[in-house]
This record gives C-alpha cells, sequence and structure tokens, in this order.
C-alpha cells in the first residue's frame, strides 16, 4: 500500500494558498474559513466483444474557499492556484455571505472540532490504477470479454473498469490542516444472452461491487473474478428462458449484493438529517423520519442494527478528515429496529443540539460547496448466523434475489419497489429455477419490520455505489453499504411484464 501522497500534488503552493486565503479571512473577520485544494483524477476503459471502445482519462484541479461570515455562508472556487486567486476567492465568498446575510434567515452555527495541524492520510491500496498502461487494462478486459464469449449461451459482453484518485488538502482558521488521498475502482462486466427461439435478449452483470481498491482488484484481491465469470454464462442461460414471476406474497431471501441499494436508499438517504428537515424537497426529495423521531421511531425489526461509518476499511466513503476538518468516526442510526441517529455535518449537528458533528461533509470537486453527504451505512450480520444456504433452507414457498438492478422509491422514502439481476424461485428449502419480469414493493418500516433472518458474518459483503446524486446543483459522491443475506417474511411480488434486460 502506497503510504505516501502523491507527490505531484504535494508539490503545489498549498501552505502559501492557505495562508492567502485564510489571513485574508482573519483580516474580514470571518468566524469561520477554510480552503480546499482539490485534484480529482478520473478514467475508464470499455472493451465490447474483445474490441477497446474507449480509453480515456481527465483531471480537474481548482482551490475553494469557504466562510462563514455575519451568520451566513460564502463560497467561491477558481482553477488558477495562486496565492493572488485564493485571496480573491476568499473576497469572493465574503462578498456572498453578506448578500446572503442581508437577505435575513436563521444564522449559522457550527459545531466545535479539535484542530489537527499537519495530517497525512491515504486509503488503502497496493496498486495505483493510473500507474497501469492503457495497454494493460485493455488486455484485462478483453481477456474476460473471450471467456464469457467462448460459451454458447452469451452472444455479447460489455467489460469496462473505471478508476478515480481524489487528493484533497484542508486549511482552516482553527488550525486544522489535512492532506488525504483516496483511490477506488469501479470493473464491471455485462453479459447479453438472447433466447434460442423466439431471439428475446436478456442481459445479466457481475455483483462484484465497487470498492475503495487499487487495481489489485482487478486480479483477484478482495474478490473472486475467475469464480464469478465462470459461473456467470449458466445463470445468464437460465434467465433467458426464465418464466414470467407469479405475483403474490413471498418470503424472500435477500443477497448483500441486492440488499444494499435497499439499504443506500431506504435507509441510507432517509437517515440524512438535512432531509429530515425538508431541505432536498425540491429535487431528491425528503424523508419520512424526523428529527423528533430518533430513540422512538420503529424502523424495523429487533434483528435489525445499522451503522454509520466514514473508517471502514476499503469503504467508499470511508476517508481520514471530511471537508469540514472532522476527524471520520462511526456511530448507530438503527439499533434493534429503533432509529437512534442521523447523518450530520457541523452545521447540522449544531441546530440538533450534539456536542459534533458526525463527519458527513463532502464535496465532489473543488467548484463545490460541501453538503452533508452519506457514509458508509452498513447493516451488521447475526452473530454466529447461518449462511446463505441455511437462510434458504428454512423458506418454503419465496425467492431469492441477487444481484442490485432497477428501484424507484418516494419522495419521503416511504414506498418502494426493487428488481434484482436474477430471481430464484424458492420451494421447500430448494432452489427451483429462475423467474423473470419481478419486482418486490413495500413500505420501508413495514418491510424492515419483516426482517426475520440474518445470515453470519461469512454472508456479510461491503458493496455500494460511485455515482449517488443530491444537492442543486447535483453533486455525486460514492458511498458503501455491507449487510449479510437476509430473509423478509410476506412480501409483495409483481410481475413487471418485462423480458429485456
Amino acid at each position: 500500500m502506497p503510504d505516501e501522497i502523491d507527490d505531484s500534488f504535494l508539490a503545489l503552493p498549498l501552505a502559501r494558498l492557505a495562508d492567502a486565503a485564510l489571513s485574508r479571512a482573519r483580516d474580514r473577520g470571518a468566524r469561520y474559513a477554510a480552503l480546499r485544494v482539490q485534484r480529482v483524477r478520473s478514467g475508464r476503459t470499455v472493451v465490447y466483444d474483445g474490441a477497446l471502445r474507449a480509453s480515456e482519462e481527465e483531471t480537474e484541479t481548482g482551490l475553494a474557499v469557504r466562510v462563514l461570515h455575519r451568520g451566513a455562508w460564502g463560497f467561491a472556487a477558481v482553477p488558477e492556484l495562486t496565492p493572488e486567486s485564493a485571496a480573491r476567492a476568499c473576497d469572493d465568498a465574503l462578498a456572498l455571505a453578506r448578500a446572503c446575510a442581508d437577505v435575513g434567515g436563521m444564522p449559522v452555527a457550527l459545531a466545535p472540532e479539535p484542530a489537527y495541524a499537519a495530517v497525512t492520510w491515504t486509503s488503502p491500496y497496493r496498486i495505483n490504477p493510473f500507474d497501469v498502461p492503457d495497454s494493460e487494462r485493455a488486455e484485462l478486459l478483453s481477456h474476460w470479454c473471450a471467456r464469457l464469449l467462448a460459451h454458447d449461451s452469451v452472444a455479447h459482453v460489455l467489460a469496462r473498469a473505471s478508476a478515480a484518485q481524489e487528493n484533497t488538502y484542508y486549511a482552516d482558521l482553527g488550525g486544522t490542516s489535512v492532506t488525504q488521498q483516496r483511490v477506488r475502482v469501479h470493473p464491471q462486466v455485462l453479459a447479453v444472452g438472447r433466447h434460442p427461439r423466439d431471439g428475446g435478449t436478456q442481459t445479466l452483470r457481475t455483483v462484484a461491487p465497487p470498492v475503495a481498491r487499487g487495481w489489485e482488484y482487478l486480479h483477484g484481491e478482495g474478490w473472486d473474478w475467475a469464480g464469478e465469470l465462470a459461473g456467470l454464462p449458466a445463470h445468464l442461460a437460465e434467465k433467458v428462458q426464465a418464466p414470467p414471476a407469479r405475483p403474490g406474497r413471498y418470503d424472500l431471501v435477500i443477497d448483500p449484493s441486492q440488499l444494499w441499494l435497499t439499504i443506500h436508499e431506504s435507509v441510507g438517504h432517509a437517515t440524512e438529517y438535512d432531509r429530515a428537515l425538508g431541505q432536498e424537497m425540491s429535487y431528491a426529495g425528503g424523508t419520512f423520519a424526523t428529527p423528533e423521531s430518533a430513540g422512538r421511531l420503529r424502523y424495523g425489526s429487533a434483528l435489525m442494527t445499522v451503522d454509520a461509518d466514514r473508517s471502514a476499511a476499503h469503504g467508499l466513503a470511508t476517508v481520514g478528515f471530511d471537508d469540514e476538518g472532522v476527524a471520520a468516526q462511526s456511530w448507530p442510526l438503527i439499533e434493534e429496529g429503533v432509529l437512534v441517529g442521523f447523518q450530520h455535518d457541523r452545521a447540522s449537528a449544531a441546530q440538533a443540539g450534539l456536542p459534533r458533528s458526525s463527519g458527513c461533509a463532502y464535496a465532489e470537486s473543488y467548484r463545490h460547496t460541501p453538503m452533508a453527504r452519506m457514509p458508509n451505512v452498513s447493516l451488521r450480520p447475526a452473530v454466529d448466523g447461518p449462511d446463505t444456504a441455511a437462510l434458504i433452507a428454512g423458506v418454503t414457498d419465496g425467492f431469492y434475489l441477487a444481484g442490485s438492478d432497477s428501484w424507484s422509491i418516494d419522495m419521503r422514502r416511504r414506498q418502494f419497489q426493487f428488481t434484482a439481476q436474477r430471481w430464484h424461485r424458492i420451494r421447500n428449502g430448494r432452489l427451483a429455477g429462475q423467474v423473470s419480469g419481478a419486482a418486490y414493493q413495500a413500505e420501508t418500516t413495514a418491510f424492515w419490520s419483516s426482517l426475520c433472518g440474518l445470515g453470519g458474518e461469512g454472508t456479510w459483503l461491503l458493496s455500494g455505489a460511485d455515482m449517488c446524486g443530491k444537492g442543486q446543483p447535483v453533486q455525486a459522491s460514492a458511498t458503501s453499504h455491507g449487510c449479510p443475506a437476509a430473509v423478509f417474511r410476506g412480501i409483495d411480488v409483481v410481475d413487471t411484464g418485462g423480458r429485456d434486460g
């Protein structure tokens, strides 16, 4: 694992930029001021049926100054990395704060946070994906395509791998200065199968999650790529000829490769405190969980304990410090089915009367102001719990679901519908073939209250999303969700009527 920040980022005039912006803010009487220099490097490689279709890379670098002045926020960002531009950005941020203060509104207060001077942090990885030659990336993906195309059940294969490296320098008036480097990768393979008689198509994707690792992940460190690719053609062949689902109420055994998305939408977003205050209603929706419901709302069964974590190993939302200089930490959101906490930045923590932020401030790039973003949110497994086969054996009439797919949820995070890559029929404790075109529907608290079985640690998987959107203008962030296999009793299953995809 590289234990040093990229030399080319450290070569930037970080300390001089901070001094120029923060001294200007101090002289103008800002209560809080922070400089953030951010460089985001991103790239992707796409191979279709073994042929290279795309290989691209881009880097975006700039600085931002955020101030709290006269009880209002001000923000400005510029791509030029000079002390003069940093001071000018500070002036612009102060001018915006004064204009916002003149409009009125509730003054912003910030929860306190200790100072952390000259700290560095890097995410754990061994091989930086940007050190891997383009030809080597394409060769590996082409090899994956060839393995799958050798099977009669596979008509076409799309293989792609994306990667990102984030470097951030943060310094504020409180004395904190932090330099960080995060690396993540997301490989994915999609296979297309065609029905041998009617020509109808179905697709099947790998369920390997995006992770905060390096290129070693694609060589089997952290995931059994050989095993998943070997099993994919048989699953696809069965899916192509699967009969339609029969609607009804069934018991569901949900694999973590699918359940993570339900956690993301019905728990992760629902416990963001800004949504609880109604601040996202105009775009991504609010939540049924109100600030007053902490400690009282029955979210699910007693088996449901969910933690928020900014420090999970290889988590997509894992950092050393957030974009307000708050050190990473973990905390409970739901304990034995009862809502006990929310996700906070420094402003919402102060508004809630908490002594400290939970460290959820994040900005997609230097051009964006930090906002409260989801940490890693995970469902705990059962201590000494069963394996997935044992969970399936306990179901008489139901389905086993694997792989996330489409979803829909209402503006209050209550009513939802989710599909899966694979729906396997369960009869008398045994898998009995796949069905197609199925989805499950439920209300959030009713769904989680139906949780009646949890797998053990051996079934637990850290999955997640590397493109979660929120805010206006919209920002993307990455977050992971760990969970075990789980059993839900009496869930409505519908036939969506579709076969393709």
